[in-house]
């Protein structure tokens, strides 16, 4: 089961970002937001199959508008997984169920 909330560490170039990630499935669709420092952003039309989730999300940042494309992985109350952030590669993410 995905559903639920989770605390996430993404380690990027700038150091390691925390958020609080909540997740919530409805068939093959995911829903959720994501808190952080910056601010609560919701997302939709991400995907789930077989513990395997994807989403994107826009952020506004000092450099203008990136896209944020999240895939990971829940396995039990743990999640894993990489964000592409534009133009600045990807960082890896992981979390556990709280």
């Amino acid at each position: 089961m995905v559903d639920g909330t989770y605390q996430i560490a993404i380690d990027t170039p700038m150091g390691k970002q925390e958020s609080k990630l909540t997740l919530k499935t409805e068939g093959n669709k995911l829903s959720g937001s994501m808190e952080s420092p910056f601010g609560t952003m919701e997302f939709k039309d991400g995907t789930v199959k077989d513990g395997d989730i994807s989403w994107s999300m826009e952020i506004s940042s000092p450099m203008g508008s990136m896209k944020l494309d999240y895939k990971g992985k829940v396995e039990g109350d743990a999640i894993s997984g990489e964000v592409k952030a534009g133009d600045f590669g990807s960082s890896p993410f992981t979390g556990k169920r709280i």
